[in-house]
């Protein structure tokens, strides 16, 4: 028995190598449990907090329905569907764990996608069992956005299903259909599939162009993966169809207002360095060695096909993305709704996809033309691995600074706030200054401010008288609520866009101007502020108390609307 053991180990070894490191890389989330330290923008200051408020609201199922915790009622369609299988795991389990288990899925359907992809696809013919998994170990360690879940990282993985049915048709295993079915429950469609599965009718049109043979099996499962998108994204279908009761912010979103040299510069800057929720880490070593490889091939009179048409996509996907903020894109805007309020620019999101399959390609390349340089591919898919291993979010984090999951939502901390005003949470109303508001949200108070993708336009509007004379006094904050608004925050003009003060800052609030009555108008009975507000009783404020503990970082000011 041993001895089988150990001939399974040397036999998949370049898969068992990869699957410890990652093992290693997610370990942290493991032995440190809510005192990791993960990612703030988009994660723990709104999605986390989305899909526990709906795991616990009631209104899973509900087509109508509003979330009282948020803004005196948020819309159902503002929150994900029910069949989203993210929703499902905050139901089971608590939000940490919830948020560790769709980390080590995304890992490890990111490692087999990539692997799989390349090896049955892209490096057939290199004899190597180390190089694909390799490329695939550094796919899998991106800092992929966590609430995407399978939108970028399970893109390798759909990319050889489709491949693989356009191959073998009729002959294709069930198992790749029953994948089509699955991967949609744990992605997005909006965000990245959108885009995917339109580049693959695409295909199938120009593989009808140069074949004349109507694959209709391709074009059947680029059809059944769209419905299955269609069915589980049913609240976004019946939000556009049949929603007359609010007109949504989105409606007045005024972005892109970028000159030519803009343009140019966000295309540079994208093509280099991508977008924060998609980071690639690719200019270092992968962009290098993508073109010594392209000049590898050329010098060999062969045209490396395959890489220079992902090298033009990823060049077309920066270029689409800069475009899309060029104020020349406005009158199309101005005239489409769909064109204004939905963001067409998230097409960068393929670009993971498409830059470690260049690196896979570029290297195969190597490996194939350049004998004595088969151990520079080892090292560089370990540099590479070695550069994406520190962007794993307890590594990153704690060096920046920023607090854990235990920390940024301090539930004990709030639980002597709620003890102290001594009232059901759903009887009063609160706002936050120097703070997210899904801080006070995931610890169960109704709460004004928010952060949401959606939410009634009148609204946003109601909320603008509150928060204008801060706006006024920082233009630059007041573009930004105005052109897209989707934080709806108690905004101070000395902090701009800065909404994490802990207890070791020494900063006051020493003149905050907001519209007091308006406030009181739309029901707000507390503030909690991060900050001292010194001219608290112009503001027809009373200052209750101060809350501290050692187990959370801030201090707490709560102050009563009179």
């Amino acid at each position: 028995m041993l001895s089988t053991v150990y001939s399974l180990i040397i036999k998949y070894r370049h898969l068992l190598i990869p699957g410890i490191v990652l093992l290693i890389f997610l370990a942290p989330y493991y032995i440190l449990g809510e005192d990791t330290h993960i990612r703030v923008h988009d994660n723990l200051d709104s999605n986390i907090v989305w899909y526990k408020l709906l795991a616990e609201s009631g209104l899973l199922f509900s087509l109508d329905g509003t979330l009282p915790n948020v803004i005196n009622g948020l819309p159902r369609d503002a929150l994900p569907s029910s069949l989203d299988a993210m929703v499902w795991l905050y139901i089971m389990f608590k939000p940490f764990t919830a948020y560790v288990i769709n980390q080590t899925i995304m890992r490890f359907v990111a490692f087999y996608g990539m692997y799989k992809l390349l090896k049955s696809h892209f490096l057939k013919r290199i004899n190597s069992i180390w190089l694909p998994a390799g490329v695939a170990l550094c796919f899998a360690l991106l800092p992929f956005w966590p609430s995407g879940a399978l939108s970028i990282a399970g893109l390798p993985l759909a990319l050889h299903v489709f491949l693989t049915i356009r191959k073998l048709g009729k002959k294709t295993p069930k198992r790749y259909w029953v994948l089509l079915f699955l991967i949609p429950f744990h992605s997005s469609f909006i965000l990245t599939f959108l885009f995917f599965l339109g580049g693959l009718g695409v295909l199938w049109l120009l593989d009808l162009y140069r074949t004349r043979c109507f694959n209709g099996f391709f074009l059947a499962a680029i059809s059944f993966m769209t419905s299955i998108y269609l069915m589980k994204e049913y609240l976004l279908v019946h939000s556009i169809l049949f929603n007359e009761e609010h007109i949504p912010h989105r409606n007045e979103f005024n972005l892109g207002h970028k000159d030519l040299k803009g343009v140019y510069e966000l295309f540079v800057h994208n093509f280099l360095n991508a977008h924060t929720h998609d980071w690639i880490f690719h200019k270092t070593i992968i962009l290098p060695v993508v073109l010594i490889a392209i000049l590898i091939a050329l010098y060999r009179r062969t045209v490396p096909v395959h890489l220079i048409w992902a090298m033009v996509a990823n060049v077309l996907l920066s270029a689409w993305y800069a475009l899309w903020y060029w104020e020349g894109m406005r009158v199309l805007k101005e005239q489409f709704m769909l064109m204004n309020t939905f963001n067409f620019g998230r097409i960068h999101f393929l670009h993971p996809l498409f830059w470690y399959l260049s690196f896979g390609l570029a290297l195969g390349i190597i490996w194939k033309h350049v004998k004595f340089a088969r151990g520079i591919v080892i090292l560089l898919i370990v540099f590479q691995s070695y550069i994406l291993f520190q962007t794993g979010e307890e590594m990153k984090y704690e060096k920046l600074g920023t607090p854990t999951f235990k920390e940024f939502y301090s539930a004990s901390l709030f639980e002597e706030i709620e003890e102290y005003i001594g009232m059901d949470q759903s009887d009063y109303r609160i706002v936050s200054v120097g703070l997210h508001p899904t801080i006070a949200q995931f610890n169960g108070f109704y709460t004004l401010d928010t952060y949401n993708v959606s939410f009634p336009l009148y609204y946003k509007h109601q909320f603008r008288e509150v928060i204008s004379p801060e706006l006024e006094e920082n233009p630059v904050l007041e573009n930004y609520f105005d052109t897209w608004g989707s934080r709806l925050y108690m905004y101070v003009s000395d902090l701009g866009k800065h909404y994490f003060f802990t207890k070791k800052s020494d900063r006051t609030i020493e003149h905050y101007d907001i519209n007091t009555q308006a406030l009181k108008e739309m029901g707000g009975d507390y503030i909690f502020s991060a900050l001292p507000i010194e001219n608290y009783e112009e503001l027809d404020l009373t200052f209750e108390d101060t809350f501290e503990n050692e187990q959370s970082p801030l201090r707490i000011y709560l102050y009563r609307i009179k």
